[in-house]
């Protein structure tokens, strides 16, 4: 009837701190006396005489009282395999939570990762508009600098042309020059 994941019987017994109960004899004093003196005077007689009486039934009032104790260790050994079924369901119900949140957490973050990809796709596409944007502003800006260029080196020569135009004095300077006014 003992299984090993349940507790016995004497296993619960160690696990609760019951004061020990003494079964006395209300028999005649006589024939016990001289076996208690037997008995105190070997210990070892005892525990013999303890083992003799478990398996002994005892005839009149006795018989009652071995009756009420197997009532009670069978009570006893009931309320350890409810204890232990309870314990089963407990195990089992927490087993499937925990199959169950496995489950929800896993479809959670499946939900999640995809969002996420969602959010990286859109983001993705954004970020190419913008950079396509950016690669055709420096496109024109690059340009753009190379019109500057060709405009500051025309201005430059037009410049050079009249720093060399303005060196030589024209047909007007130079009547002017050598005119008197």
């Amino acid at each position: 009837m003992q299984v090993s994941s349940r507790p016995t019987l004497s296993w619960l017994c160690s696990q609760v701190d019951v004061p020990p109960v003494e079964l006395k004899d209300p028999g005649p004093q006589a024939t016990v006396e001289s076996g208690e003196r037997h008995q105190n005077e070997n210990p070892e007689g005892e525990a013999g005489a303890a083992a003799a009486s478990a398996n002994y039934q005892l005839p009149g009032p006795f018989s009652s009282l071995d009756s009420s104790i197997e009532i009670l260790k069978k009570k006893a050994q009931e309320l350890i395999e409810n204890i232990n079924e309870s314990r089963q369901k407990d195990h089992a119900l927490m087993t499937n939570f925990r199959d169950s949140l496995k489950m929800k957490v896993t479809d959670l973050t499946e939900k999640l990762e995809e969002r996420m990809y969602q959010v990286y796709s859109h983001h993705s596409k954004i970020i190419q508009e913008r950079l396509q944007e950016f690669t055709q502003k420096m496109a024109k800006i690059s340009l753009l600098e190379m019109e500057l260029k060709q405009v500051c080196h025309t201005v430059e020569t037009v410049y050079k042309d009249l720093c060399v135009q303005s060196e030589v004095p024209t047909s007007e300077e130079q009547s002017y020059k050598d005119g008197d006014c």
